[in-house]
């Protein structure tokens, strides 16, 4: 084990002790580390982690970059007490800056394809690993964070039903999953055992090191995937893998407004099972696919006109 990512553990394993959740930190964190360890550096600059950032968001600022600026600071002055040349982020070194680009909206082909792509890697584990992590992004609305934070023993399969701990907003909820999903998961949980019979982590979904998959790794393989399933290609902006979680809510949403179904008294419901903090955040899917503008117009217009008639 690399010293920083030592003093990443016992970082953490002390913020916690003195009563923070460190859920954010904890997701950033590591993956800050292992772009240092890619450097060959392990003192920590306002010069890497600045790459950092362009690095993983393509050299947009966009509203996580604050929040890597801030993940990084705290484990900063952590580390100057141990390492003198570290360099703390000033505040304010970089601002928010609020920016929006439409998703890419999957389609059941598209989706296909990508596991499809994901079914040749190798070797057979890996395969399965992403195979199995990328249909329950699709099939569940997850943040990626939340997925490979998942341990074996947040999955309830008499149930069906997912615990999410301390995710985003340090906020914990129970995801229900259909039951095609719970056997997907049962399938590569057996597999999983038989392949890797003494993981190094708890995690549900592990790498090819037995332990937690790291987010820069799993960002890297799913570029390669879209790109050999040769999905986006014309597309204004590459697919992400967020987007899985943007298609899941407007596919919900969209299939609400068709079956004629109360969409407002229903979103609460799916702003909790998202995660998100408020009702608010959810309506922002609204505005993510043109047939859900109309169809959500199309409803207004028609309360509209039984009101005056």
């Amino acid at each position: 084990m690399n010293g920083l990512r030592e003093h990443l553990e016992d970082y953490l394993r002390l913020r916690r002790s003195l009563g923070h959740q460190m859920a954010e930190a904890a997701w950033l964190l590591p993956d800050f580390v292992a772009f240092m360890d890619g450097r060959g550096q392990s003192t920590v600059t306002i010069q890497a982690l600045l790459a950092w950032v362009r690095f993983r968001e393509d050299e947009v600022v966009t509203t996580v970059s604050p929040r890597r600026v801030t993940a990084v600071r705290g484990f900063a002055r952590y580390l100057s007490g141990i390492d003198p040349d570290t360099e703390i982020p000033p505040l304010g070194l970089m601002p928010y800056r609020r920016r929006w680009r439409p998703p890419f909206l999957y389609s059941d082909t598209e989706i296909t394809a990508l596991i499809a792509a994901a079914e040749a890697i190798e070797p057979p584990l890996r395969a399965a690993t992403y195979r199995t992590l990328l249909g329950l992004l699709a099939a569940s609305g997850l943040r990626i964070g939340e997925a490979i934070s998942l341990d074996g023993a947040d999955i309830d399969w008499a149930q069906g039903v997912l615990l999410i701990r301390e995710s985003k907003f340090d906020k914990s909820r129970l995801v229900p999953l259909h039951d095609s999903v719970i056997r997907a998961l049962r399938e590569y949980d057996i597999l999983r055992r038989g392949t890797t019979p003494r993981p190094k982590d708890p995690a549900f979904f592990i790498s090819r090191t037995r332990r937690r998959l790291i987010y820069a790794v799993v960002r890297s393989t799913f570029r390669q995937l879209v790109t050999a399933a040769g999905i986006g290609a014309d597309a204004p902006h590459p697919p992400r893998l967020h987007d899985l979680r943007h298609t899941f809510a407007v596919r919900t949403l969209l299939h609400w407004y068709r079956t004629g179904d109360n969409v407002q008294a229903k979103i609460p419901s799916l702003s909790t099972y998202l995660g998100h903090r408020e009702p608010a955040h959810t309506y922002l899917y609204l505005s993510a696919a043109p047939e859900l503008l109309a169809l959500a117009a199309a409803r207004r217009e028609g309360i509209g006109k039984a009101a005056r008639s």
